[in-house]
């Protein structure tokens, strides 16, 4: 590949402080350590099944709850995301998957549209997931999808709220794993209009 697809990115506010390190062609390792032990587990799914490289570290202000920390990582790397994928030459751009966890199945369908939009339909069968807040799970994925300027549809249906989460965390890291990638038959960015 002739450009590497690396950022680094660092978020600072009053309650957390971020730093995110992505590389889109990677092997799938993953460093993270953001306090919240549930989220640490699904950011280590994520680049394992998407074969990103990722660091995240994030001190956040978790004696409020997670929400912040969820929602600040997710914005970084979103901003990563777009950041290394620059003009999106060459890219797929499209991508739909599917993957099931035991009972659960989690579905994203997505676009590296540059246009910036979010769907969800389901709903988790449990409030948390050890220190995690079910729901942080969607607000993760609309978090990353405002911030790398994705068009994101994602549904998930089961019983298990841990199997949900953790689907939805695999289905989002195989379907960008999919659009990002090369096709070494496109020249330009992939868009009548000539960018994204």
């Amino acid at each position: 590949m002739a450009d590497e697809r690396t950022a680094a990115v660092a978020r600072e506010t009053a309650e957390t402080d971020v730093e995110v390190v992505l590389d889109v062609d990677g092997a799938g390792e993953a460093t993270v350590d953001t306090g919240v032990g549930f989220f640490d587990h699904m950011l280590r799914s994520f680049a394992a099944h998407g074969l990103f490289d990722l660091t995240v570290r994030c001190d956040g202000d978790l004696e409020v709850d997670d929400h912040h920390t969820v929602e600040d990582v997710a914005i970084a790397l979103g901003d990563a995301l777009n950041e290394a994928l620059g003009e999106r030459r060459g890219v797929v751009r499209f991508a739909d998957r599917r993957v099931p966890l035991d009972e659960a199945v989690a579905s994203t369908v997505l676009d590296l549209s540059g246009r910036p939009l979010f769907e969800f339909d389901g709903e988790f069968s449990e409030e948390r997931v050890g220190e995690m807040t079910s729901d942080m799970a969607r607000h993760f994925a609309r978090s990353l999808a405002m911030n790398a300027r994705l068009t994101l549809h994602v549904e998930v249906t089961g019983r298990n709220a841990h199997h949900e989460v953790e689907a939805l965390f695999k289905s989002l890291a195989r379907s960008l794993d999919d659009a990002t990638r090369v096709d070494e038959r496109r020249v330009g960015t992939p868009s009548t209009k000539g960018e994204l």
